[in-house]
Order: C-alpha cells, then sequence, then structure tokens
C-alpha cells in the first residue's frame, strides 16, 4: 500500500497531498476491488492453475481459447517468467499454498531450463521438450527473468531464485549496457555477439527499445526492494532519467518506441497502453529510490501522460486503443491495455485526489467485465473483433498472452488498500 508525503505542482500552487488508499472515502472503491479481486481469484489464477501444468514438466506454451493446450507448441520465457511473478505475487498477497506450488514449479523449470547455463542469459524460447529453441539473447525476457525470480525471493525467501535475479543482472550490465550512451542494447546472439537484426518485434533495426527499458525499469525496480545494492540504485536513477530525457516525448507526452544508440526516433507510433504502463511504473521506481526530488519531478509527468491517453486513446465506452501508427489507428481493442489503463486511472486519482481518474478507472473495468472477461472458459478473451465481438480464435496462453496485466491490476488495487 503506498503511503507517501508528495508536493504536486498546479499552476503556480504547490500543495501536500497524503496518499492513503486505505483510508479512501469513496464508496465506489470497496467495489471496484471486490469485483477486481473476485475475478482474480475465481476466474484469472483458477484457469491458469488448471489448463496450464504440463505433465511433463513446466508449463504449456500455447492453449487455446477453450483451454485446450498445444502439445507441441513451443514455451516462451517471456510467459513462464509471467507465470513465475504472477503466482509469487499471489502466494505473497493471499497465503494460498496452491499458489506457492505454481510459483515453485515455474522457478524450478525456468532456472533449470530456460537460463543459459554456459553463455548466462536466459533463452528466448524453447521446445515443448525443454530443449533451446531460439537461443538469442533479448533483454527484454532476461529482465522478465529477473522480475519472476525477485518476486519469487520476496514472496518465499528462496536463496536460489535471489542468487539467479542477481547473476542475470550482473550479465546484462556486463554485456547490454551502454556506457557512452546510457541504457540497454536489444538483443544480441547467443554468446553476446551482435545479432543479424535486432529485437524480437519490429524492423529489427532498432539497437534500443521503449518496451524492453520499460521493463528493465520494473524488473530493476522490484530486484532492488530486495536486493538495496548502490550500483543497482545508481542504475534505476539512471533508468528514470532516460524516460524522462529521451524516451519520452514531453510535446505530445508519448514514449517513442524504436530507437538509435543514440536515442533518435525511428518510427512514429504511439502506444497508448504502453503509455499508461509506464506512468504508474514510473512513479512507483521513483517511490522505491524513496528521493523526494525525482518523486516530484515524476509526479507532472504521470498526469500529463495518463490525461494524454485519456484524451486521445480512451474511447466514449471505456476502452483504452491499441496504438496509433503514422495517424492511422491500429490494433484494435486489446486485452491488456484495458488492464493497465485501470491502474494507470487509479493511480492518477491516488496522487491527485481527482474524481475523473477514479471514474475512469471504474469505467474501463466495468468495460473489462462486459467485453473481455470470458464466462464460459475462464481467463480473458486476447481482444475483440471488428464488429465489437471476442476474438475465440486466439489463444488464452502463448508467448505474449499471460496472466500478468490482468492479474496485476488485481494485485496492484487490492494491495493499494489493503
Amino acid at each position: 500500500m503506498k503511503k507517501f508525503l508528495i508536493v504536486l505542482l498546479i499552476g503556480f500552487a504547490s500543495f501536500p497531498l497524503v496518499i492513503k488508499a486505505q483510508n479512501s472515502s469513496q464508496e465506489s472503491v470497496p467495489l471496484l476491488v471486490e469485483e477486481v479481486t473476485k475475478d482474480l481469484k475465481e476466474n484469472i489464477l483458477p484457469f491458469w492453475e488448471k489448463n496450464a501444468p504440463d505433465p511433463r514438466e513446466g508449463f504449456y506454451g500455447t492453449i487455446l481459447n477453450d483451454g485446450t493446450p498445444q502439445l507441441d507448441a513451443p514455451k516462451g520465457g517471456v510467459l513462464n517468467a509471467r507465470i513465475l511473478w504472477t503466482f509469487s505475487k499471489a502466494y505473497q498477497l493471499f497465503g494460498n499454498e496452491e499458489y506457492k506450488r505454481m510459483a515453485d514449479r515455474a522457478q524450478e523449470y525456468f532456472i533449470k531450463y530456460f537460463i543459459d547455463h554456459k553463455y548466462g542469459g536466459t533463452f528466448w524460447s524453447l521446445h515443448a521438450d525443454g530443449t533451446p529453441n531460439i537461443t538469442d539473447k533479448q533483454t527484454y525476457g532476461i529482465v522478465y527473468g529477473i522480475y519472476g525470480l525477485a518476486q519469487h525471493y520476496q514472496a518465499t525467501k528462496n536463496k536460489k531464485s535471489l542468487h539467479q535475479a542477481i547473476t542475470l543482472y550482473k550479465i546484462l550490465e556486463k554485456h547490454a549496457y551502454d556506457a557512452v550512451n546510457g541504457g540497454y542494447i536489444e538483443s544480441f546472439t547467443q554468446d553476446w555477439q551482435v545479432p543479424v537484426q535486432y529485437g524480437y518485434d519490429g524492423k529489427g533495426i532498432a539497437p534500443k527499445t521503449m518496451n524492453t527499458h520499460l521493463h528493465v525499469l520494473e524488473a530493476y525496480t522490484l530486484l532492488y526492494q530486495v536486493w538495496p545494492n548502490q550500483q543497482l540504485k545508481k542504475q534505476l536513477k539512471n533508468l528514470i532519467n532516460i524516460f524522462l530525457n529521451e524516451i519520452i516525448d514531453r510535446q505530445r507526452w508519448h514514449q517513442r518506441l524504436f530507437l538509435t544508440m543514440d536515442w533518435k526516433n525511428l518510427e512514429n507510433i504511439d502506444s497508448y497502453g504502453h503509455d499508461m504502463e509506464l506512468s504508474w511504473l514510473l512513479l512507483e521506481a521513483a517511490e522505491v529510490l524513496d528521493e523526494e526530488g525525482i518523486i516530484e519531478e515524476v509526479l507532472p509527468v504521470v498526469l500529463k501522460l495518463v490525461d494524454t491517453q485519456m484524451s486521445e486513446g480512451w474511447t466514449k465506452e471505456g476502452a483504452m486503443l491499441y496504438e496509433r501508427n503514422n495517424g492511422e489507428i491500429k490494433g484494435g481493442l486489446e486485452w491488456w491495455p484495458q488492464a493497465e489503463s485501470v491502474i494507470a486511472f487509479y493511480n492518477a486519482w491516488q496522487i491527485s485526489n481527482d474524481e475523473k481518474y477514479l471514474d475512469a478507472a471504474i469505467k474501463t473495468w466495468k468495460w473489462i467485465e462486459s467485453h473481455l472477461i470470458d464466462k464460459e472458459y475462464g481467463e480473458w478473451f486476447s481482444g475483440l473483433l471488428p464488429d465489437g465481438t471476442p476474438d475465440r480464435s486466439r489463444p488464452k496462453a502463448d508467448l505474449w498472452k499471460c496472466p500478468y496485466h490482468n492479474s496485476r491490476m488485481g494485485f496492484e488495487l487490492f494491495n493499494r488498500t489493503h
């Protein structure tokens, strides 16, 4: 639960706000949290407990909309790290031993198979039998390993998880950190050489991306909470400054997605969901550092980001659009921007006391409830078809569809009110 003293500048006036979510007098907040927590405990987590475990070891790589596993599908490192993070966090908050069993299963499989014990780092994906599939080193994938393992340690005090998280952090700092321009290089070959093309997404020409840095920020924030190392603290500060000075376009209040080594923008894309996600993760990082000057600098940025996405990407029905690419809306209505928007709106309400943000959080949740929750097979649909109906052809689990954004929405709202 957040509790901190901030100074928010509005015009020429400044005033202190004490954020105490659990003391909220809003009648709507307990109902919102109750509904979201019920969805988490009775819908999202049970789907994964029932359908994800692979009897051979670990978890299936693809699960269809109706819960049917694809036995020969590759297993993604990001999926497995997100399962690890999700059930570790669930165990930490709720103490359910079934959640711990899922978390331990994910931890054991990730360390045994996804970590490259020869060159360090992690594999991007495995074959269904656990042998390496795509062996390129993706910084994005490695930081999810840090995130999941650090959460497992925080929840269970398993020292092996902390050791592995620190080891992954150190090898990233050795190979991926750009000591000249700051930030982190997108990807490498298995043995840490320059790849034929960068990354897992886009045109393969961007040596740095917003999305990878967003999740380095997220992972380092959590790692610092369980391992308050001074060099890690320095790098976390550097990441905040990179977002404030290089990645966020402070004229337009969007992030630049694909970048050169020296931070020149390569694409004209606005990603509404990622901008909402950054708004609260940036403040979380500043709070963990617990330095008043950084918090004061970040706070107005948080609200600028949320206000811009609310104005440009949020529909009158309460859904957040996916992205604007070269001036055109692309991608339809996807599941994960909705979850990140609920957290971002709620966070903006907490730091501003402006009811419009709380109303927006509730409205987006109601849209999720009406359009994304699969009342037949469980979990959430991946997105909607152009006619507004759920896309049942897409899987409930794959390299990207994971129990992470929507479960984290539940964890955040529960944690901020208890």
